[in-house]
């Protein structure tokens, strides 16, 4: 089959073009912004990429057309394609029919830590010796990689890791098992349901559940009642793993389910003890100590992710034991606290948060780790639901635990100075990057830690900031 995919340079479609590729079509996409790194992963896998919509492109004769969310109607490509009247299917349908058809599906849903939990997942999978496939948003360190098919699981498995075959599921030479992050942003333009009523898993981890996604959601009930599609998808012998700390969760099991709930949280049955400044805590199920957890993650978010993956992982039959060694190796993800380099005894960290919810967990975690140290928060409020200012109330909060903040408010709708007045003696308020550089660089001092939190690339200000950090003196 040739597939012709529209917004292939998104992460969830070039996940998409991955697997379709790996699994033997031939694919072809276009993007509006043909740029690395998705670009250069997509060429490495033989994947020719078009720039732009031209209408020209339907004499590439594809089987069908994979229309990602970004494209709207007006689209030059997509008029043509529909006064051809030529096939075209929604990413997460295309997906679902040829992908995740017959296979152990364990999505992870959630208004934040959907990336680390199915990173999480995924890998104690994979230490287990399961083989599974993957569809990430983000790139786990432990794979190197955002997406791959189920793969040939090893005829021996060793270090006490389990070779776990349910009885409930039939085995081809593959593994059966797909770890999905289950998004709850809308499918396409023409299909307006969450991209993951779509996925049919028989293990849903619910993390959360906040107001986001501004731009398509008018309120939090309306959210509320597309996780619960997503519920009333899992069997009976399925499972659900959810947090036990969210009203907004039990709101939607209370909306109906037909399918076993374990909890994970402050008073659950899965919760963590004991937690310790170096990340390590203890994990406990049912009254019982499981084990010690022993990484570098840190904050109470990063536990609740390691309880959910660790309850997904049980349901397939993965030992806690082996969940929690495994745990012990991972990596985490690219773009999650990820330290990208130290200049004058000043570390440069890249992080995604840009809900208010995530920048207070991650300054906080960051706390936790440097103690009395100076951080730096620069923060690039550039989600369509940030842009829009619905949440601009909420950062003087989540930014409490920061020294210093500097704002890029660059393609704003609202003014982020006045926004952030309440923590204005610690706020600079910028739209040209290269001066918001320049106001980091003078404000930084040997010791600080300066973490950088957007949704996007900043306009590469990581590495510049770090050139400009070393090109001057600081007084210890």
């Amino acid at each position: 089959m040739h597939i012709h995919i529209l917004g292939i340079c998104g992460t969830f479609m070039g996940g998409i073009a991955v697997l379709a590729k790996a699994a033997g079509h031939k694919v072809t996409g276009c993007d509006a912004n043909v740029y690395p790194p998705m670009s250069t992963q997509l060429e490495a896998q033989g994947i020719e990429l078009i720039e732009g919509y031209d209408p020209a492109q339907t004499s590439l004769n594809p089987d069908v057309y994979v229309i990602g969310n970004v494209v709207s109607r007006g689209n030059a490509l997509m008029e043509e394609i529909l006064n051809k009247g030529l096939p075209y299917i929604s990413g997460p349908q295309w997906l679902a029919e040829n992908v995740l058809q017959g296979k152990w599906v364990l999505a992870v849903a959630g208004t934040h830590g959907k990336t680390t939990t199915s990173s999480m997942l995924a890998w104690i999978l994979e230490y287990a010796g399961l083989a599974p496939g993957f569809l990430i948003g983000g790139v786990p360190e432990n794979f190197s990689v955002s997406a791959r098919l189920p793969q040939v699981p090893p005829l021996m498995v060793q270090h006490a890791r389990a070779t776990v075959r349910p009885k409930s599921i039939e085995w081809s030479e593959a593994s059966p098992f797909f770890v999905i992050e289950a998004d709850e942003y809308d499918t396409a333009f023409f299909d307006k349901r969450s991209k993951f009523v779509h996925y049919r898993p028989r293990t849903a981890v619910l993390n959360n559940l906040e107001f986001d996604h501004a731009d398509i959601f008018e309120d939090l009930a309306a959210i509320e009642k597309q996780f619960h599609h997503l519920v009333r998808t899992v069997p009976q012998q399925g499972l659900v793993v959810m947090s036990g700390n969210e009203a907004s969760l039990k709101r939607v099991i209370a909306q109906g389910c037909w399918t076993p709930v374990e909890q994970f949280g402050s008073d659950a049955d899965w919760h963590a003890l004991n937690a310790q400044s170096d990340g390590s805590f203890d994990v406990m199920f049912a009254g019982k100590l499981q084990g010690r957890v022993l990484w570098q993650l840190l904050g109470e978010h990063n536990r609740m992710n390691a309880l959910a993956s660790i309850a997904a992982a049980r349901h397939v039959g993965v030992s806690i034991a082996v969940s929690i060694a495994a745990l012990s190796v991972f990596k985490n993800v690219k773009r999650r606290m990820e330290v990208r380099g130290v200049v004058n005894a000043i570390t440069v960290y890249d992080d995604f948060a840009h809900h208010p919810t995530a920048i207070e967990t991650t300054v906080a975690g960051l706390r936790a780790k440097v103690g009395k140290a100076r951080i730096i928060a620069v923060l690039e409020p550039r989600s369509n639901t940030m842009k829009l200012g619905v949440m601009k109330s909420a950062l003087p909060a989540s930014l409490k635990d920061a020294d210093l903040v500097f704002c890029y408010q660059a393609h704003l709708g609202w003014d982020a100075k006045e926004a952030l007045a309440p923590i204005s003696a610690k706020t600079q308020v910028l739209d040209d990057l290269n001066q918001l550089i320049m106001a980091i660089t003078q404000a930084a001092q040997a010791g600080d830690h300066v973490l950088i939190m957007s949704n996007g690339g900043f306009g590469g200000i990581h590495q510049k900031l770090l050139n400009a950090l070393a090109q001057t003196t600081f007084k210890v």
